[in-house]
């Protein structure tokens, strides 16, 4: 009988193991709390990217990216114009004017005053019709001296760039000197030929003139030739 339940139990016992090697090769399905701890998180950053469409994508703050590209490609396109200027029809101008007046040999006058000038551009032609008057004050011993010019003629004209205009102009006309002299009379035919630049200060209609013009003229049998320098303001209209 002892030997009998001593190979009963050892039989039990072998039993039992071999169940619990079956048990441990099929694990259980896992729990609804294990699959939900195992599944991917997924950030809301992460899900607001990926439910943004991609035409809206942002660059910046309230700046699409369609939007710059669009806009970007409409300047390509567009040609860029630099230094150009209007070509207006009428020029107005004030200045002030040094003239060196040599009046007869030995005598000589360092006269100053005020130069004045008007020209009109045909349709904004390159050619136009000039006048332009200057009157002059000095010393001429214990007298003062007056010299008065006036005149017309034609003006030509270059648009340079920045805005530059070079010119220059042909004028005839006449001239009057004071005091009266013994070596003749007071008035006599005179030209003016030289030119000049105006410079825009960053205005169409404005702009500021520098000139240089020899002047001849014919006082007391006697041809002279004079040198004038002006600078003054140009008004375009």
């Amino acid at each position: 009988m002892k030997h009998a339940a001593f190979l009963l139990g050892v039989i039990l016992l072998f039993g039992a193991s071999a169940g619990a090697q079956v048990n441990s090769d099929n694990p259980l399905p896992p729990t609804p709390e294990a699959s939900f701890a195992s599944a991917p998180v997924t950030s809301p950053t992460l899900l607001a990217a990926t439910a943004t469409p991609s035409s809206s994508a942002f660059d910046g703050p309230g700046t699409p990216i369609s939007s710059l590209a669009a806009s970007g490609a409409k300047d390509a396109q567009q040609p860029t114009v630099y230094g150009v200027f209007q070509n207006y029809n009428w020029q107005a101008y004030i200045g002030y004017s040094f003239f060196r007046f040599y009046a007869a040999p030995k005598v000589t006058l360092n006269t100053n005053g005020l130069n004045l000038g008007i020209v009109y551009y045909p349709r904004g032609l390159w050619i136009g019709a000039d006048g332009e008057f200057m009157g002059e004050f000095g010393s001429y011993g214990p007298y003062t001296a007056k010299f008065a010019l006036g005149g017309g003629g034609a003006r030509f004209r270059w648009s340079a760039p920045r805005g530059l205009e070079v010119w220059g102009h042909g004028l005839v006309g006449g001239a009057h000197f004071l005091p009266q002299t013994a070596y003749g009379g007071q008035s006599a035919f005179a030209y003016e030929v030289g030119g000049g630049v105006d410079i825009n200060v960053h205005h169409q209609r404005w702009a500021v003139r520098a000139q240089a013009d020899m002047i001849g003229t014919r006082f007391f049998s006697t041809y002279q030739y004079s040198p004038k320098i002006a600078f003054g303001v140009v008004y375009r209209y």
